[in-house]
């Protein structure tokens, strides 16, 4: 069997056991956790997962193979870590790609002309239901900037050389997960 042949036969499989009971064990502002009782096996396995509307991320490329980074506060961390511009799926039926255009402009103050899926990816799949759709974006131009608040009213950011944001991923210096999912994913589709 040759590589090719073994890489696509891989993928993840749907497997949808039973759920004996299912109640919702906290209300948050912006999502819930749920509680479920789940049969497995000879027994049954009790799982608390966060139940998430999905997000979307973007790798912004400028024509100089930079690659925009933005860092602001994230709480849980107690870290201002590095990130690409990304945001949640929370306008019901909104379509991933014009929910990506909308929050490259909200974040970054971009928009761009050419637009390509590199990825979705499963952020924590252990813990909650998000899915992250990553797109890389290029062609772009600057916007009249939005007011920000919260966590994004300090938003840093950077045009970092793509093989400089590769070198950082792999030498441990940044940990963001979508981050780092992204960047390897548009160093690949760019070097193709």
């Amino acid at each position: 069997m040759t590589n090719a042949s073994v890489a696509a036969d891989l993928r993840d499989e749907p497997f949808e056991p039973t759920v004996l009971e299912s109640t919702v064990a906290m209300h948050g502002r912006v999502w819930d956790i749920r509680r479920d009782v789940v049969a497995y096996g000879d027994g049954e396995l009790v799982r608390e997962w966060m139940v998430h509307p999905g997000a979307v991320a973007i790798v912004a490329v400028d024509d100089d193979q930079r690659v925009l980074l933005i860092q602001q506060y994230r709480h849980p961390l107690r870290h201002r870590d590095w990130e690409v511009p990304a945001g949640l799926l929370d306008i019901p039926g909104e379509d991933p790609l014009e929910a990506a255009k909308r929050e490259l402009a909200e974040e970054a103050d971009l928009e761009a002309t050419d637009w390509e899926p590199l990825t979705s990816i499963w952020s924590s799949p252990g813990s909650n239901s998000e899915i992250v759709h990553i797109y890389l974006a290029r062609g772009v131009t600057t916007l009249e900037a939005f007011a920000r608040e919260a966590e994004e009213a300090d938003i840093r950011a950077e045009w970092v050389p793509l093989d400089a944001a590769v070198d950082a991923v792999m030498g441990g210096r940044m940990h963001n997960g979508i981050l780092v999912a992204g960047i390897l994913a548009a160093a690949r589709r760019l070097q193709a």
